[in-house]
């Protein structure tokens, strides 16, 4: 099924929703505890069981929009209710934090493994809305491979050693501005390497 054409203003509220809606719902439950079933559960952990429904309806939505999810889209919804499960299950917010190094640990992972075979797999995800020869793809990923150890790294770092409070707010806002802005800066230094679609 190809993917059919949707407003891109809504693309976006529905891709980034879900995340600002649980930073939303945390901040105002943050210091509540929740009993269910004799369990008592944080602020956090109950923001992070309201998030796993809300990421599915956004993402069903999307599908039925769009009639097309993004590999890794659908990666990162099944990390989050994976996650989010073992985080409800134990009772224990550690697993939905380390959640973040993992991902970005898998993708720097996927991108090394493409170049190891001598190919860039985000060219294969990206190159439909970003027309670049196969060099200047191989740069940016190397970058990226170097962008997503770095995000792993400080997660854990900060997940381990700050407040709750301030790794929801930097998982939040912070990681995805790093990561677009890194990703932004390192295609306006490898314009050289772009293809102007008129030309080809």
């Amino acid at each position: 099924m190809s993917e059919r054409r949707v407003n891109p203003i809504l693309k976006q509220v529905l891709e980034l929703g879900p995340t600002i809606i649980f930073f939303l719902i945390y901040r105002r439950i943050k210091d509540e505890s929740y009993t269910i079933l004799g369990t008592e559960y944080s602020g956090f952990i109950m923001a992070t069981l309201i998030f796993v429904p809300i990421l599915l309806i956004a993402m069903a939505i999307l599908w039925a929009l769009t009639g097309k999810l993004g590999r890794m889209q659908v990666f990162t919804a099944f990390m989050v209710i994976f996650f989010g499960g073992l985080t409800a299950y134990f009772n224990d917010e550690r697993f939905f934090k380390m959640k973040t190094s993992i991902v970005y640990g898998c993708m720097a992972a996927l991108l090394g493994i493409g170049l190891a075979r001598g190919r860039s797999y985000l060219e294969w995800v990206m190159a439909e809305y970003l027309p670049m020869q196969t060099e200047g793809w191989m740069i940016l990923t190397k970058r990226m491979v170097i962008a997503f150890v770095g995000l792993a790294v400080a997660n854990e770092i900060i997940w381990r050693t700050q407040s709750t409070e301030l790794w929801v707010t930097l998982e939040t806002w912070v990681f995805p501005l790093v990561l677009g802005l890194f990703l932004w800066v390192q295609i306006m230094a490898l314009q050289k390497y772009l293809i102007d679609p008129e030309n080809t």
